[in-house]
């Protein structure tokens, strides 16, 4: 295999799942997906052998990657990518590239430049300035942030129910769906089932599909919050276009936005008010085809 093609490695590791992909040329050898459990990408040893030995489980046995590319949840800044890069040379002998994982959206799209906004779990974007700097807004987390993520659409409803309770107002279907989704018998028992997460972004975001349902069921409470995540999103776009990165094609994943039109189409409505010259175009391949992109330019 290796007389005849090189072999690139692409991954993609998410909040919740990981995506490696390899090609020799352009002939699979492995795509494979997996829990992201155990990735630990601020202790750039741990996370570097976690990668090495996803690479060693899923390669068939005696291959060896010509080059390597990965998008990294949780990889904030140029420092630690490179603190992670540096130490999977110790495991990997072949060129390689970490980035954060939204990066892996401009590539995946075919495109050389551009923002990558991700709203899954959580929420980032991303971009590069003209110098090839990249730039990341957003992705605080759910405690401080992640507005327009799954986490940060249930705190902003956990918010919205409280301030609604606090008015002297009946609990609609936003605050109902709450008290059933987190198991709790009335509106201020909410914060307390909220704060024993141990895991605040996967355990909160795992009922954000209330927010949603109550939407449709016609919650002004959910239709605010929804619409408020969209601005919030557009926003992060604009703060990059002020930075000076190129915003006219935004590129668009992740799941709680590409699955949830009324979030979709919040985003796309304040992106058009905020900078009406960027254009958002959902991601209509796995991420996982950036980091290909990304190894191919090793070579």
């Amino acid at each position: 295999m290796q007389d005849f093609a090189p072999l690139v490695v692409g991954i993609d590791v998410g909040g919740t799942k990981t995506h490696l992909r390899a090609l020799a040329g352009e002939a699979p050898v492995a795509d494979h997906v997996r829990t992201s459990a155990g990735w630990r990408p601020h202790d750039p040893v741990a996370a570097a052998r976690w990668l090495a030995a996803l690479v060693t489980d899923v390669l068939p046995a005696g291959a060896r990657p010509s080059s390597v590319a990965i998008g990294g949840h949780a990889c904030e800044t140029p420092r630690q990518c490179e603190r992670i890069r540096a130490a999977l040379r110790e495991y990997v002998d072949a060129p390689a590239l970490v980035v954060g994982d939204a990066q892996l959206l401009v590539p995946a799209a075919g495109l050389d430049k551009g923002v990558g906004l991700v709203a899954g779990t959580g929420s980032v974007a991303v971009g590069r300035l003209p110098d090839g700097t990249a730039v990341q807004v957003g992705g605080w987390g759910a405690a401080l942030g992640d507005e327009g993520g799954a986490a940060g659409l249930v705190r902003e409803a956990a918010r919205a129910v409280w301030a609604a309770h606090d008015r002297g107002e009946g609990p609609d279907a936003l605050a109902l769906g709450l008290i059933a989704s987190l198991d709790v018998p009335e509106v201020p028992a909410l914060g307390a089932a909220l704060e024993r997460a141990t895991d605040v972004s996967a355990e909160w975001g795992r009922h954000a599909p209330v927010v949603f349902a109550a939407a449709t069921h016609g919650s002004a409470l959910a239709r605010t919050v929804i619409d408020e995540a969209g601005g919030a999103l557009a926003l992060l776009v604009h703060r990059l276009a002020a930075r000076g990165v190129a915003v006219d094609d935004v590129v668009v994943a992740g799941g709680t936005v590409l699955s949830q039109p009324g979030l979709y189409d919040a985003f796309t409505d304040a992106l058009a008010e905020t900078v009406p010259t960027a254009r958002a175009r959902r991601l209509e391949v796995p991420p996982v085809e950036g980091a290909v992109a990304l190894a191919r330019s090793l070579l």
